[in-house]
């Protein structure tokens, strides 16, 4: 039995059809045969949606109680015995009821995906869990409810559902989507244009990326080659020069010109050590690239025109953009520049942007990281001059009328020697010395022709030419060879340096280290290995790169560091001249782990010393608090139960009258302790309804003296987004203290106002207040300020408000009272800026359009 396919219905906004597309698409399927059912989909009372229900087999909920109410849920059991080919399941995003077999209705589609059951569902953009930041900050509305990208990016088949904003406000307004009384307060919130404007862009750019991973994925399997400019991928070559921070900012701007363009920069070293770039330069070079939206890429290619366009034709890109050459005018002798090059071979279907800047025909400079070795092409143009160049040399002197006389024939053949030393090094130039000599013998020195040297001064001559040949050879090879050395060991200073001042600034992680090991050495992975003893297994601590060893004997480079750790590089084998600095980077690799791990293990001795703080602040006041009205109640039960005292009928109504007091407290305290701990351990999930503030504040006065507390909450109010039990336990708890400390005969004001798309509600004393720098701190667990009488709390009443009141989305602060005092501050959302529905995360959301938001992430 094979996995089932999965088909999402993207929509770019709430009411754009999603669900009526996927109810198309059923019944599409139904007319050809196909055994389909509609395991869940909510039609939130629209006409149009309900009608589309209609001849569509519909598998029967499951209700669930969650504190007294009743919820629908997909049995996915009851789907699962079903078995049918395909199955409907609307809000992908949807948070089950606390109970659920599964936290989200996505993990029930993978269920019945594993039973190899074909699922058609529907999601928003704005559930996107990557997408959260950007649409709080379009919208003003934190997603609660959320999937992870990698789900929907998995799908089979995405097809996107979208509008224009006008056509959707036009939907809205004749009723389509809410019911009439939401729909101004819909039009003027979340379903603004600008807000839709931005959603319908994040959609088309989220589902054109998923568009181009099948297209890359379609030209890989089918081995195309040539570009099709389906999209503006622009990518600019770095040589690791000052010139490249210019060439990405201008193929940026390139990119900015056409909607939807990409950036690449591409960083080629060669294979033979070494990189030839600054470390730092590339370092700043990738930061500024991913500043601007694009993305860094390093390969390994000896060849760097071909490996700049293999790379170009394998992304798919439509522009290349290089710098004008470094080279000086001289150098262009010796062949065309990578940039003549790449536009030569670029072909029709690449664009190439030669781009000026400042270091332009500067030259190079000193060769930086090559190292004493010469490459293979030297070395050949080497021999190549020494030996050919002679010959050539001859002919061309025998062939011309110009007698220019042994001491300016031997000049010549000395120069064709220094040549061959610049390019090969020594032996091509000893050969070039001999070869020289042997043709001034033949052809220049009488007899003619003949290996024999008739006048004595030539034979001096030119012995003397093959000694200067000889000593002009050795001393241009060993000047190279220090020069190539000078500068390899400023590549090493240079890399080192970087490093030392990373490890004092202590900015590089693990992963960044290691991805900074790959590049300067040009290797195709770099793992991190570990074990715990010499007999153990090695683990992989962190690794870089396309398949990272998991044994240093697997791997091409392995650097130990201690006993039981180890770098394991993969791509070449290191000369010899490379591990010192490779053994520098495997001691910081090692230092950044224990690093790493320390810093893990600071944070969980930091949650350990937080709990053994509440515990030992538990136990401190359970000692008390907890006991004093245990000793009341204690106390009259035996006194009602003895035998030698006659209690009237008044002293037994005191004395029941104190069991009722004390066991009231112990039941506030014994509450406030099972609200922390659920606190503590993230377990509350609020039920966030909208709901009138005037039905909940009253029920939160009945622990306080009757004339204690003045209301002033308006009936114009609009309705708040929040847990009615919640909201009603934080309430109490800010009044019951807020009374606590008021001076009798002040009562406590608790008053509410509207401030934009927020509620205010304020509790208000005319007790002592509280300092401007203890303000936070009252709201901490075990906490009581001032003189506060022992017995009357143990510290948690405005720990389990500020608790319950963030849960729901909301906040609560302390301020002054003017004349005296302290003022509680509750801020709520209205219900027409809530956003935890399932279908839609807007600021108006109607009650029956929410079957469950879901718990508070």
């Amino acid at each position: 039995m094979g996995r089932g396919r999965l088909r999402i219905y993207l929509g770019a906004a709430p009411g754009v059809g999603k669900t009526y597309a996927m109810l198309s698409e059923g019944h599409r399927r139904v007319e050809r045969g196909t055994d389909l059912v509609v395991a869940f989909v909510e039609h939130h009372d629209r006409p149009r949606t309900e009608v589309m229900l209609h001849g569509l087999e519909q598998v029967p909920r499951q209700e669930l109680e969650y504190r007294g109410a009743a919820f629908p849920e997909m049995d996915i059991d009851a789907v699962l015995a079903r078995r049918p080919a395909v199955a409907l399941v609307d809000e992908l995003a949807h948070t089950n009821v606390p109970g659920s077999r599964n936290p989200k209705r996505w993990q029930d589609v993978e269920e019945l995906l594993a039973a190899g059951i074909d699922v058609i569902s529907t999601v928003n953009i704005q559930h996107l869990e990557s997408l959260g930041d950007v649409v709080e900050s379009i919208t003003g509305v934190r997603q609660r409810e959320t999937v992870p990208d990698e789900i929907v990016r998995r799908a089979d088949q995405i097809e996107l559902v979208d509008m224009s904003p006008q056509a959707l406000r036009r939907r809205m307004a004749h009723g389509n989507i809410y019911k009439p009384d939401k729909v101004d307060a819909a039009l003027s919130n979340y379903f603004r244009p600008g807000n839709l404007t931005a959603l319908r862009e994040l959609a088309l750019l989220w589902t054109a990326d998923r568009v181009d991973e099948y297209l890359r994925q379609y030209r890989g399997e089918h081995n195309i080659r040539s570009t099709w400019q389906a999209r503006e991928r622009i990518v600019v070559g770095l040589t690791g020069g000052p010139e490249g921070r210019t060439l990405i900012r201008r193929a940026s701007r390139l990119a900015e010109k056409g909607a939807g363009g990409e950036v690449l920069a591409v960083y080629i070293s060669r294979s033979d050590g070494l990189t030839s770039a600054s470390p730092k330069e590339l370092a700043d070079q990738r930061t500024l690239v991913e500043d601007l939206g694009g993305t860094f890429h390093h390969v390994i290619g000896d060849d760097i025109p071909s490996a700049l366009l293999e790379f170009a034709r394998g992304v798919n890109a439509t522009q290349i953009v290089l710098g004008s050459s470094r080279r000086r005018s001289w150098q262009y002798v010796l062949g065309p520049g990578v940039g003549q090059t790449v536009a030569r071979d670029s072909g029709p279907d690449l664009d190439v942007h030669i781009v000026t800047h400042e270091e332009a025909a500067k030259g190079r400079g000193l060769p930086v990281a090559r190292g004493a070795r010469l490459g293979r092409a030297r070395i050949v143009w080497g021999w190549v001059v020494g030996v050919a160049g002679p010959t050539l040399l001859a002919l061309l002197l025998t062939h011309v009328d110009a007698e220019l006389g042994l001491a300016n024939d031997m000049l010549l053949f000395l120069a064709l020697t220094v040549a061959a030393a610049l390019l090969g090094g020594l032996l091509p130039a000893l050969a070039s010395a001999a070869v020289g000599s042997l043709l001034l013998n033949w052809f220049f020195t009488p007899p003619l022709h003949r290996l024999t040297i008739a006048d004595p001064k030539n034979i001096v001559a030119i012995a003397v030419f093959f000694g200067v040949a000889m000593s002009v050879a050795s001393v241009v090879d060993l000047a190279a060879r220090r020069t190539h050395q000078a500068a390899r060991l400023r590549a090493e200073s240079e890399v080192l340096s970087y490093l030392a001042g990373s490890v004092l600034r202590g900015e590089s992680s693990l992963e960044s280290l290691l991805e900074r090991v790959r590049e300067t050495f040009s290797m195709e992975s770099v793992a991190l290995l570990e074990r715990a003893g010499d007999l153990e297994p090695w683990t992989c601590a962190a690794s870089v790169g396309a398949r990272p060893v998991e044994r240093p004997e697997d791997a091409d480079v392995d650097m130990p560091v201690g006993d039981h750790l180890a770098l394991a590089l993969t791509g070449r084998v290191l000369p010899a001249e490379d591990r010192r600095v490779l053994g520098a980077f495997a001691a910081q690799a090692a230092v950044a782990l224990d690093r790493q791990r320390l810093v893990d293990q600071a944070e969980e001795a930091r949650k350990l010393a937080e709990g053994n703080k509440i515990r030992t602040s538990l136990l401190a006041a359970v000692s008390h608090d907890l006991r004093t009205p245990l000793a009341g109640i204690k106390a009259s039960v035996s006194s009602l139960r003895s035998d030698d005292v006659e209690w009237s009928d008044e002293d037994q109504a005191v004395l029941l009258e104190g069991i009722e007091d004390g066991a009231d407290r112990l039941d506030h305290l014994v509450g406030n302790l099972l609200d922390m701990s659920r606190l503590q351990t993230g377990t509350v999930t609020p039920l966030i309804r909208p709901t009138d503030l005037d039905e909940v504040v009253p029920m939160a006065l009945g622990g306080v003296p009757d004339g204690s507390v003045e209301l002033d909450i308006p009936e114009t109010l609009p309705m708040v987004a929040v847990d009615r039990g919640l909201l009603e336990r934080a309430v109490a708890n800010v009044v019951e203290n807020a009374v606590k400390y008021s001076p009798g005969g002040a009562p406590v004001t608790v008053g509410a106002s509207v401030l934009g798309e927020r509620l205010e509600l304020r509790v208000t004393d005319r007790g002592p207040g509280v300092p401007d720098e203890s303000k936070d701190g009252i709201f901490e667990p075990f906490q009581r300020f001032g003189d506060a009488p022992r017995g009357s709390g143990v510290g948690l009443g405005l720990a389990v408000a500020r608790g319950f009141v963030e849960a729901m989305g909301g906040t609560i602060t302390a301020e002054d009272t003017p004349g005296g005092g302290l003022t509680m501050v509750l801020t709520l959302r209205t219900a027409g800026s809530t956003g935890p529905a399932p279908d839609a995360a807007e600021a108006t959301i109607p009650a029956d359009y929410v079957t469950y938001p879901g718990p508070t992430p």
